[in-house]
């Protein structure tokens, strides 16, 4: 069956919140008023589907964002324009077969037309080297290390330049398009059936 990627529904939240705590150490524990923050005000929260059940999730930002994550600021820090990703889950189930791929292609393909890198991190101890051939497989490469004060946990620090985003930039600067997917922000979801348009995906070459 295929890989469905589209924005959270607000009555999947709990399903998204057991899914994140059930993840375990290379995933920090979120609780309901975080999660909840998260929906009101992530730029990119969206999850997959793969058989008709929940499958995963994935949330984003960018640099401009007021985030409290020290990992976050450890990015803002040093760069100036970015795409970071908090989080991705993936139900332990559904690891191996093509849901985090999914979700970096879609990602990327919405980040790519609005930001030079995308950044996230990956925790170090206990041993991550599938994590990290992962995202070296997806083109990200080490650009530092952090220990997260609020954790205590140290993490690669990871960037990946997106390839379109000059030729986007040079070919429509801020006035992209007429397209709903392109032109409309995230908003909360909170109906049943899905109103989003759905993104294309892709990688660049």
């Amino acid at each position: 069956m295929s890989i469905v990627v589209r924005d959270v529904r607000e009555h999947e939240l709990d399903s998204v919140l057991a899914l994140n705590n059930a993840a375990g150490p290379a995933i920090l524990p979120l609780d309901a008023a975080r999660l909840r923050h998260f929906f009101d005000s992530a730029e990119y929260f969206r999850v997959a589907e793969r058989d008709g059940t929940l499958a995963g999730f994935l949330i984003g930002m960018g640099s401009n964002t007021d985030h409290d994550s020290s990992n976050f600021r450890w990015f803002r820090d040093r760069h100036p324009d970015f795409f970071y990703i908090d989080r991705i889950v993936v139900a332990s189930r559904r690891r191996g077969g093509g849901v985090g791929r999914a979700f970096y292609a879609d990602a990327q393909s919405y980040a790519e037309l609005r930001y030079p890198q995308l950044a996230c991190e990956v925790f170090l101890e206990g041993g991550n080297d599938p994590a990290l051939l992962f995202h070296g497989s997806f083109g990200f490469r080490e650009v530092g290390q952090h220990v997260m004060e609020e954790a205590g946990v140290r993490a690669a620090m990871l960037m990946k330049p997106l390839c379109s985003y000059a030729w986007v930039r040079e070919t429509y600067g801020d006035a992209l398009p007429e397209a709903s997917w392109l032109t409309r922000p995230r908003v909360p979801v909170r109906r049943v059936h899905d109103q989003a348009a759905q993104r294309p995906t892709g990688t660049c070459p």
